[in-house]
């Protein structure tokens, strides 16, 4: 028998040593730990449900993660046993901060592991990954994010990891390989993977994408999110040539877009040939896609949303949305007043990153009204309360469906009329005129 052959055998010891039902690894939770889990589709499921299961033995756990699945623990009896620190709300953890239930970390998502790193503890750490390969690495392909610090802190300070092996987990490049000499429990689980329905595209969303895909050059790089309004600019981007892509989600609008040759890397400055991203969201599509497919590579957030990392790459092009935009240019992506609804994930990070680029944009979008078309989405200042996301000094464009408002390099009275030109026309009106109370125009 040759070392290496020796070696993979000792890989398959470990791993059945290692290996433990839910409950059992739930089991090694003590009152007073403080728990990290991956956002989205990293989360492990069966580990989560085990913990709230057992929750009333436990007092004052805390668990640090970033958009939740599991609503097990997400109520208000729960808190004293197991509390979270929200540092991205979700559907499932939402209720939870504004009731005050559980907490909220504010935070760019680029210093999510720094924090993690600086602030807070990890007795144990837990994350869904792809089967072990020949040499012992296990891929967290679907949530690479902070999950990487997470481990390596618990390692460090003599705490435990917990992996949740899902063949249905896709295995990818990158910097995103766990060892199972680093892990302590082993939970094996064949559940389908949490998948997101693709929302149909509205008319306003179609006219926002059509606006922002006339301004992408061919060869640009892209960065967008999840929503109606970055698949529409999929869907206008499909005929584009020569794409990259950094971006920290990769999406079935992403997929499309390899898929049809109008992504290919060839022109990156940075990762030529590569789609680089941190976490996946979608269909089952979008899994099977980035499995062993050595076009996609998954890195930490540290990384993939540093805007000094960012702004390396000529002509970046950052597509996110908001809730409000006032008329100075300020940006509240993430609370209605006081109340938090998400958090500002990456939005900032790649804004500053496009003005750092050299051709670079960013484009912030909204559709000009909510509610029915009864309140304006471009307001004279901000709801009391909200949370500024994106500052004035770093948004570079705002879109509706009326069009593209330049603000950078424009003054505060040429930012307010080119934004009330992008308004609806029912509130251009007493824009106008608030504008001019402000000594805006």
């Amino acid at each position: 028998m040759n070392v290496v052959t020796l070696s993979k055998k000792n890989f398959q010891q470990e791993y059945q040593q290692k290996l433990c039902t839910a409950a059992e690894a739930a089991s090694i939770v003590r009152s007073g730990d403080h728990l990290c889990f991956p956002l989205g589709v990293g989360e492990p499921t069966l580990f989560v449900r085990a913990l709230a299961a057992r929750k009333r033995e436990l007092e004052g756990v805390v668990v640090n993660q970033q958009h939740h699945l599991c609503p097990d623990y997400f109520t208000e009896d729960s808190a004293p046993h197991i509390k979270v620190n929200a540092w991205f709300t979700s559907h499932v953890s939402r209720e939870a901060v504004q009731k005050g239930w559980a907490d909220f970390v504010p935070n760019h998502f680029s210093e999510v592991p720094k924090l993690l790193s600086m602030y807070w503890p990890v007795e144990v750490a837990g994350t869904v990954v792809s089967p072990m390969d020949e040499y012992g690495y296990f891929t967290c392909s679907l949530s690479v994010g902070y999950t990487m610090e997470a481990v390596r802190k618990a390692i460090q300070t003599g705490g435990k990891v917990v992996v949740q092996v899902n063949p249905q987990c896709p295995r990818t490049h990158g910097n995103c390989h766990i060892h199972i000499s680093e892990v302590t429990h082993i939970i094996e689980c064949d559940e389908p993977l949490k998948e997101l329905d693709i929302p149909p595209i509205s008319p306003i969303e179609e006219a926002i994408g059509g606006y922002i895909a006339e301004m992408i050059d061919d060869g640009s790089t892209v960065q967008m999110g999840w929503g109606g309004i970055p698949n529409a600019v999929c869907q206008a981007l499909l005929k584009k040539k020569d794409l990259g892509i950094h971006t920290e989600l990769i999406s079935n609008g992403i997929v499309d877009l390899m898929l049809a040759g109008a992504v290919n890397n060839s022109r990156k400055s940075i990762h030529r040939g590569k789609t680089v991203g941190t976490f996946a969201l979608g269909t089952r599509k979008v899994f099977d896609f980035m499995n062993e497919n050595p076009t996609i590579e998954m890195h930490p957030v540290d990384y993939v949303n540093d805007p000094y990392v960012i702004g390396q790459m000529d002509n970046m092009i950052a597509i996110n949305a908001t809730i409000q935009v006032d008329l100075l240019g300020q940006c509240c992506s993430e609370s209605f007043g006081h109340l938090q609804w998400s958090g500002t994930g990456g939005q900032a990070d790649f804004a500053r990153g496009a003005n750092r680029s050299r051709g670079g944009k960013a484009f912030i979008c909204t559709a000009s009204t909510a509610k029915n078309g009864t309140v304006s989405c471009i307001v004279p200042s901000l709801m009391a309360g909200s949370s500024v996301t994106t500052s004035k000094n770093d948004v570079d464009h705002v879109v509706t469906e009326f069009g593209v408002a330049k603000l950078r390099g424009q003054t505060a009275k040429q930012r307010a009329m080119n934004l009330i030109n992008v308004a609806h026309p029912d509130f251009r009106g007493e824009l106008m005129e608030a504008a001019r109370r402000m000594n805006r125009i």
